[in-house]
């Protein structure tokens, strides 16, 4: 079974004029239609199940009443789950994973309203072979708000990012195991030679120029497969456990619970994995340095909490080097900047203690 989990809960930020009146740009009018329905309708010929994700229950019942004039009755809404630390996209990919009955998934934005039907098609039998499916511009850019997965892990991954307070897309992409980074130019030209499925409607200017967000040059012009060192099935079982805990503030049994999980990796190339929960550790510990303990315990946080950035850093570093090879630059510099911001707290440490 095979569904799209379409993303509607949006605040349109780049979409608005100005007037102070807000405009949801799901519902913009394009040749007689609003965006969301040539979304819907494109997706429709190849699925069997279509979910809208929206950030509340008003305008999910909205959508469907104004669908019902377009004819499209067959979709369902599905509201974002409050996470304590990520909204946006993320929580609302985690929520349509959580919630959709498929076994493959594709993940849209509702502002991309000429994606070809043999596009989704094409990507969703390639998570029959993948853990995650993304589209891969020649300049090595990533389509993390399009792509297929395997729903099952897809799902609980992205839940467990979102309640470690992970609230970038790209991460679902990086935390999998068999990627597969599908070429714009050697693979999905051949289904799309104008690239008409990457237009965007960002601006209101867009629905004039219709933009295509493919470079014309770039380096990439291969897809890439990726086999990266993941968690096993019972390690994802604690990492869930270890989520669970940090939400709760329950934080002596996360950081017990963090260090039997981390000594289970030593030796395996788990870099991202590592990353986040070396990094969840210092969080933890920076967080305990501004409770009512002894100055003894409080220099024992400082401590143990700089260290556990920096162990945090180095594992990034070492996922940039896996991605530097295959010219991944997205993915790259999303490892680079979370190597950076845990130097940046690993130094921020060192100057409170």
């Amino acid at each position: 079974m095979r569904g799209a989990i379409i993303l509607a809960g949006g605040q349109s930020k780049r979409f608005q004029d100005g007037s102070g009146r807000w405009a949801d740009k799901a519902l913009a009018i394009l040749f007689g239609k609003p965006l969301l329905a040539h979304v819907i309708e494109n997706v429709m010929p190849v699925v069997d199940e279509v979910i809208l994700c929206v950030n509340n229950a008003s305008r999910g019942s909205n959508y469907l009443e104004i669908l019902r004039n377009y004819s499209i009755t067959n979709v369902k809404i599905c509201v974002d789950i409050m996470f304590p630390h990520v909204q946006g996209p993320s929580a609302a990919i985690a929520t349509g994973l959580k919630y959709i009955n498929a076994d493959y998934c594709i993940i849209l934005p509702c502002d991309t309203p000429f994606i070809k039907p043999s596009i989704v098609d094409y990507l969703l039998e390639l998570a029959k072979r993948f853990d995650i499916c993304a589209p891969i511009h020649p300049d090595g850019n990533i389509e993390t708000l399009m792509f297929s997965c395997n729903r099952r892990g897809a799902a609980k991954i992205a839940e467990i990012l979102c309640f470690l307070g992970r609230s970038k897309p790209v991460d679902i992409i990086r935390a999998s195991s068999k990627i597969k980074l599908v070429s714009t130019i050697s693979e999905i030209r051949k289904l799309d030679p104008d690239f008409k499925s990457f237009i965007n409607i960002n601006f209101r200017s867009d629905l004039i120029e219709l933009p295509t967000r493919v470079p014309k040059e770039g380096p990439v012009i291969e897809s890439i497969d990726l086999n990266l060192a993941q968690p096993l099935p019972h390690e994802l079982d604690i990492i869930e456990s270890v989520a669970e805990k940090y939400v709760k503030g329950d934080y002596v049994d996360a950081i017990n619970s963090l260090s039997r999980i981390l000594r289970s990796f030593e030796g395996r190339d788990t870099h991202f994995w590592m990353g986040v929960l070396w990094e969840t550790m210092g969080k933890i510990l920076y967080v305990l340095t501004f409770t009512k303990e002894t100055s003894k315990e409080t220099e024992e946080y400082y401590v143990s909490g700089r260290m556990a950035f920096e162990k945090a850093a180095h594992e990034y570093a070492m996922e940039t080097e896996i991605y530097r090879r295959f010219q991944a630059k997205f993915l790259l510099e999303s490892a680079n900047e979370d190597k950076m911001w845990c130097l940046a707290k690993r130094d921020e440490m060192g100057a409170l203690g």
